[in-house]
């Protein structure tokens, strides 16, 4: 099918320190939104991705204080509400800035599930942090009344919930979208899928699907999705202009035009963290692998240049 998918990171709806409420939501959107509106002015067709740690954060912060008259939801759950709160977001603002453009587009947001192995190893080591900070007393109790692992994060002085974060093997609602956009991707619809890293969950004996606790890094779930529709491009949108080397550094080096090969060296080095960049290069080579043409990691205000090549870190598909 050709077109882009843009990922975009959870800096396009809320700022750390920010109020997080939704008047500041929808002001970052409409900041976002005009970028991606250049993409469709372009004439690329575009789908969209995106994060959900501060929402499915908040809900979970909203689950434990209302406990006690409404029963809490699982964290599958949350992420199935989180995708429906930040899509119906993402559709409002963006086909309101396209109708504006004269671009008429429909925004259609579609629940997504991400097939997870129930043998991948991360259910047996969980690593994602997610929710709030405990003090000790709060990690003692949640330990015995909930069962939950908590890990310390000795930089911020408390206790954190940590789930599995289990790699992605199958976009569910692949083929049902594929049909939905048929020869209409990029006239008519722009999808948003996938949102959060979509719900995972794992394949019954029997057959069907059930949601597990578990977070779907949402990076990663962006390759499977771009690898699906047939993209030509991945756009990885973080905070940040590209992907440097000696990061922090005095020998810090941004990367600009660059081959997987090259980049997948740097990452061999120990050169992109595992709780950062390292998914996003991760994600990035592993579309490349699989028959993409092009990735992208760049911010949102050098978007439209990095998909002109004039910005951003591209990285084009080459042997490794």
């Amino acid at each position: 099918m050709g077109g882009v998918v843009v990922a975009l990171g959870g800096n396009a709806l809320q700022r750390p320190g920010g109020p997080g409420d939704w008047a500041e939501a929808r002001r970052h959107m409409r900041s976002t939104v005009s970028a991606l509106v250049e993409v469709v002015r372009d004439g690329k067709p575009l789908a969209l991705t995106h994060g959900n740690g501060p929402q499915v954060g908040q809900l979970l912060r909203q689950n434990e204080i209302a406990e006690r008259e409404v029963p809490p939801r699982p964290l599958d759950v949350l992420g199935a509400e989180s995708e429906g709160q930040i899509g119906y977001l993402i559709a409002q603002e963006l086909e309101a800035a396209l109708h504006h453009a004269r671009l008429p587009r429909s925004v259609v947001v579609l629940i997504s599930r991400m097939e997870v192995s129930a043998r991948d190893s991360a259910f047996r080591n969980p690593t994602k942090p997610v929710g709030r900070f405990y003090t000790d007393v709060e990690a003692r109790l949640l330990r015995k009344r909930t069962g939950w692992t908590l890990s310390y994060d000795s930089a911020r002085g408390g206790w954190r919930r940590v789930v599995p974060s289990p790699v992605p093997v199958r976009w569910v609602e692949s083929e049902a979208v594929r049909q939905l956009l048929g020869s209409s991707w990029g006239e008519r619809i722009v999808p948003v899928i996938a949102g959060g890293g979509g719900i995972p969950v794992v394949r019954h004996r029997g057959g069907g699907w059930e949601g597990v606790e578990a977070v779907v890094d949402k990076d990663r779930s962006a390759a499977v999705v771009a690898e699906a529709l047939g993209a030509e491009t991945l756009a990885i949108v973080t905070d940040v202009p590209g992907v440097a080397v000696g990061f922090g550094k005095s020998w810090e080096r941004w990367l600009g035009e660059v081959s997987a090969a090259e980049l997948a060296g740097h990452a061999a080095k120990g050169e992109f963290a595992a709780g950062s960049m390292g998914p996003k290069v991760e994600s990035i080579l592993r579309f490349l692998d699989h028959g993409g043409r092009r990735g992208v990691v760049t911010d949102i205000p050098s978007l439209r240049r990095a998909l002109r090549g004039e910005a951003g870190t591209r990285v084009t598909r080459a042997s490794r």
